[in-house]
């Protein structure tokens, strides 16, 4: 799914969440803190794994070992960014856009 740059993370989660289906866990950063994201896992039978912001007032429990491994989620993004044409969106029609995204996946993933 392709959002505009100046959508935050939690504005596009629920559209995202509807898309993949059930799950039992949900790894996500900080950007992804809210109450309400994760009221609707927790009735959704799904548990997030998900850091609370330095600003909160109450500190939010997660589980520490399972977040470790979200750094494999954060390679592959990296990855794909080595290629420049991903990194810096010189396509101007989303469709363009995700079809560079899409090749670039295969030479880094498949190749």
């Amino acid at each position: 799914m392709l959002t505009p740059g100046n959508v935050s993370d939690v504005k596009a989660a629920p559209a995202l969440l509807e898309q993949a289906g059930p799950m039992r866990y949900l790894l996500g950063d900080k950007g992804y803190d809210a109450d309400s994201l994760r009221r609707s896992l927790r009735d959704a039978g799904t548990t997030p794994v998900i850091p609370g912001r330095r600003n909160r007032k109450r500190a939010i429990r997660y589980d520490k070992q399972r977040y470790r491994g979200r750094h494999l989620i954060e390679n592959a993004f990296c990855r794909l960014k080595d290629f420049r044409r991903v990194a810096t969106r010189y396509d101007k029609l989303a469709y363009n856009f995700l079809s560079a995204v899409a090749l670039a996946t295969a030479v880094a993933f498949w190749l």
